[in-house]
């Protein structure tokens, strides 16, 4: 038999995962809805470094990992 207790009302816990979607999509809203105002070379010129910055994490984070696994 299904157990399912689709009647029961949601634990707050789980509505945190739907309330940091909405979050982040209202965040990404205003956030395109700034760049739709600035010029187009200051748009690209943070795009570039941004791009640069998750690159320098990557490489980082991927070397940080290479030698935490080489160690044990």
């Amino acid at each position: 038999m299904n157990k399912c207790n689709h009647k029961r009302s949601p634990k707050l816990w789980g509505l945190f995962p739907v309330l940091f979607i909405v979050a982040a999509l209202l965040l990404l809203g205003a956030v395109l809805g700034t760049v739709a105002h600035a010029p187009l070379g200051f748009s690209a010129a943070a795009g570039v470094v941004i791009a640069v910055w998750l690159g320098i994490f990557a490489v980082r984070e991927r070397h940080g990992r290479r030698r935490h696994t080489q160690a044990h």
